[in-house]
């Protein structure tokens, strides 16, 4: 008998990797699975595919907040959000186990437990920060939008049958503060991420103009990438920074510099339009919104990655750091409580604290470009990581949590 499984996330269900790799891994276990979440992006060509698997795209809540005061409009939100999911989910064949997505957590977490306990399916849930923290860094820590979430992610994540997390950090915190038991689940790189051939490199090229433009030369320039999803959780005043520092040094030799920067998000137009107030002479700064299977295609041709996650809880570690190392990508990385747990200080990666250290990493990284000493030194413990990839990590910590009974 083919066990079913819901997977839900409240959000875009292409910009939601992680969510997307739990239904691949079912699909190839041999769940059937229905995925719920937004449209927007493009779901990976696996999912869309494969005849085991139903994508289903939830209604957007109308712009409340245009016509409305902020807390009014947030609850008609809620509200609509609430009707939406439970009545996909109310038509939904009955799974054996429900996986939603936190954060978003309100009202995610109420609404499939609601479901789980009708229909008696297992609620399980992965924790990929919390929501409460996030909201923190708009309200502020004593809002009461932000501590009634708090207490309503406790409240919920302790019914859940069983849970998830991204990192040891957090593991530990979920017990300590809510007394929740979870496995840690560290995210690893898909078998999709790795090196590129000569045609993949040609069809990127040929797609996205603002590339072939700039690295279709003889003497092409260094290739940087950071991926962001805009939001206060990444400070990307950092990179603009360390990118004037790099442009206005007067050291010989260094390269031009193009920086690509991946995502959407809402603070996107802000920062661009800080970009096009620069007039730098070494460096050009693009953002592209890549589909899902270019994404790996563009980290296997840079040189350098930035990630500029500093998270809100200070318990969950940046996927894109993932993403690029699996795709043999060395990265710098903004430091942070628990990064150790995924980039060692020039073990793995390099770590830089401000504007400056990240200014002086890229004038060292790149000071004899196109050789690289530093990348060679980093090759080993980066291989080391990409030998275990997410299917193989997911059947050992996530799947038992899935057993057919």
């Amino acid at each position: 008998m083919v066990s079913n499984v819901i997977v839900v996330v409240l959000g875009d269900i292409g910009r939601s990797p992680r969510m997307q790799y739990h239904a691949s891994s079912l699909l190839k276990e041999r769940f059937s699975v229905k995925l719920i979440g937004y449209g927007g992006s493009k779901p990976i060509e696996y999912l869309n595919s494969h005849p085991s698997c139903e994508i289903k795209t939830l209604t957007q809540p109308p712009q409340f907040n245009q016509y409305l005061p902020v807390l009014a409009a947030y609850i008609l939100k809620v509200l609509w959000q609430v009707l939406t999911l439970i009545w996909i989910l109310l038509r939904s064949q009955r799974p054996q186990h429900l996986i939603v997505q936190t954060p978003p957590a309100i009202p995610a977490l109420a609404v499939c437990w609601f479901y789980c306990r009708l229909v008696g399916a297992k609620f399980v849930i992965d924790w990929h920060n919390y929501a409460f923290s996030i909201m923190a860094l708009t309200h502020g820590q004593g809002h009461k939008l932000v501590r009634i979430s708090e207490k309503f992610e406790g409240f919920f994540g302790r019914r859940s049958d069983s849970n998830l997390c991204v990192t040891r950090a957090m593991k530990d915190d979920l017990k300590k503060r809510w007394d929740i038991k979870a496995v840690t689940l560290y995210d690893r790189p898909p078998e999709h991420f790795g090196s590129l051939t000569p045609e993949e490199r040609r069809t990127l090229m040929v797609k996205y103009p603002e590339l072939s433009s700039q690295l279709d030369e003889t003497k092409r320039p260094a290739l940087l990438v950071s991926s962001t999803s805009w939001t206060e959780d990444e400070d990307f005043s950092i990179l603009l920074s360390a990118l004037q520092d790099y442009d206005r040094s007067e050291e010989p030799g260094l390269p031009r510099l193009l920086c690509v920067i991946t995502g959407k998000g809402p603070l996107r137009d802000l920062y661009m339009q800080q970009v096009k107030g620069q007039e730098w002479s070494k460096v050009t700064v693009i953002s592209l919104w890549l589909e899902a299977e270019d994404y790996p295609r563009l980290l296997a041709s840079a040189d350098l990655g930035v990630s500029l996650h500093t998270s809100s809880s200070g318990l969950d570690l940046p996927m894109k750091v993932v993403d690029m190392m699996g795709c043999g990508l060395p990265v710098t990385a903004y430091n942070f409580s628990c990064l150790h747990e995924l980039v060692r200080h020039k073990e793995n990666g390099l770590v830089f604290n401000d504007s400056m250290e990240l200014a002086q990493q890229l004038q060292d990284w790149f000071r004899e470009f196109p050789s690289n000493k530093s990348r060679d030194q980093l090759s080993p413990a980066i291989q080391q990581l990409q030998s275990l990839r997410w299917h193989d990590n997911w059947k050992i910590q996530a799947l038992p949590l899935f057993s057919h009974q």
